[in-house]
């Protein structure tokens, strides 16, 4: 059966929702990712002590999102999903801020905490309100949508945070970025409906068991996916950069240092999520399902991968990286849409869909701890095959057409 025409309205307000709250979500991602490049040059500035306090609060926002899933899913029943937005672009912003005259530790910590918070916020409900606005056979594309627009709030975030930290001071793009991500409160308040309380049953389902197989199938790739691609890939790209490529020689005489090429090579995706993340999702809404699609992506993931971990001319590794994070983009949408599909299939919206965050955020955590112990025992390319090895796990789950 055919996709509904693009001029559906009901389509077209699932895609008005899908673009409003990626670009909220966008607007407030902006001020952590400048964190990511800013905080390590210019540490001593903002009142740290020691590099190690650094790495402490560019992690400890991810960890405090464990505990922080289930309140924000209990939150969610008793607030709608505008103010659920709202309340977190206000954090976003405030955080921000704050960064820019924080002055010691405790209060970084505190800040990193309470984006935690915003980002679970805008993260469930996004989950929440896309689920219930969407079928199965748009729902990958409006994934992808998301998930594509999202990025640029990051690409925008590291390459102006980096370039203006340079030019004016940690402080001064702290507060810019801050100001920034508060325009998308007017955005927030005016474009996100006030739909999408969870009530009733679904909210109620707190001891849901995982005993449905298409359950278990797609929480174990989200925990696999995040782990391999949110965890090992994102904590090692730039070490891995160093050892198989080192500084780029190009034309004229310009070199390009290793940090300089792994956040080129992460930018590039960024810039095309917005329309291949889209084009994913809409491949696996056919008839066929997601099983082809995503097979598909785990392989050639895996493939790449493996392949990035051998000694091979940088003409050729840079490409295959590329691959691995073509494959991750895909990947990225066709999990979520596959966690929403269950979600709505079993009953048991909100519950499902905060259970799915929170075990995509434990892979996450755990994607760099796992990467660096393998690395102390066998050395980083042996991470990347573990990685490979992690996505060819997950192939036989997903060779069987998707149930109906």
């Amino acid at each position: 059966m055919s996709a509904p025409s693009p001029s559906c309205p009901d389509d077209a307000a699932a895609r008005r929702l899908a673009r409003s709250m990626a670009v909220v979500s966008a607007f407030c991602l902006t001020g952590d990712t400048m964190l990511y490049i800013a905080l390590p040059l210019f540490w001593q500035e903002c009142g740290l002590t020691a590099l190690w306090q650094v790495g402490v609060l560019l992690a400890v926002n991810r960890l405090v999102r464990l505990p922080l899933n289930p309140l924000v899913r209990l939150l969610y029943t008793r607030i709608d999903q505008r103010t659920g937005m709202a309340l977190a672009v206000v954090l976003a912003a405030s955080t921000t801020l704050l960064y820019g005259v924080a002055q010691s530790f405790a209060l970084w910590l505190l800040l990193r905490c309470l984006w935690g918070l915003a980002w679970t916020l805008l993260r469930l409900g996004s989950l929440f309100a896309l689920m219930a606005a969407s079928r199965k056979d748009n729902r990958g594309y409006l994934m992808g949508s998301y998930n594509g627009l999202v990025r640029l709030g990051s690409l925008l975030g590291m390459i102006g945070g980096g370039l203006l930290a340079d030019l004016l001071g940690f402080s001064t793009v702290a507060l810019l970025f801050g100001a920034l991500t508060l325009t998308g409160l007017p955005l927030a308040l005016i474009r996100i409906p006030r739909s999408g309380r969870a009530t009733g049953a679904a909210s109620q389902a707190a001891g849901l068991p995982l005993r449905p197989p298409d359950m278990r199938r797609a929480f174990i790739t989200g925990l696999l996916v995040a782990l391999v691609f949110q965890g090992i890939y994102a904590a090692t790209l730039s070490r891995m950069v160093a050892l198989h490529v080192g500084e780029l020689a190009l034309a004229g005489g310009l070199v390009i240092g290793c940090a300089t090429l792994a956040g080129m090579l992460q930018a590039l995706r960024w810039l095309w999520e917005p329309w291949l993340a889209p084009w994913f999702g809409r491949l696996s809404d056919g008839p066929r399902g997601r099983g082809p699609v995503l097979c598909a992506c785990l392989g050639g993931g895996a493939c790449a991968l493996a392949l990035v971990a051998l000694y091979l001319p940088a003409p050729l590794w840079l490409p295959l990286l590329l691959c691995s994070q073509l494959c991750a983009t895909g990947l990225a949408t066709l999990s979520d849409a596959a966690a929403s599909d269950t979600a709505e299939r079993h009953g048991h919206p909100t519950h499902t869909l905060a259970s799915y965050a929170f075990i995509v955020d434990c892979g996450a955590a755990a994607g760099p701890v796992l990467a660096y112990s393998v690395q102390d025992l066998w050395g980083m390319d042996a991470a990347y095959l573990a990685a490979a090895a992690l996505l060819l796990c997950l192939l036989p789950l997903w060779m069987r057409r998707e149930a109906a």
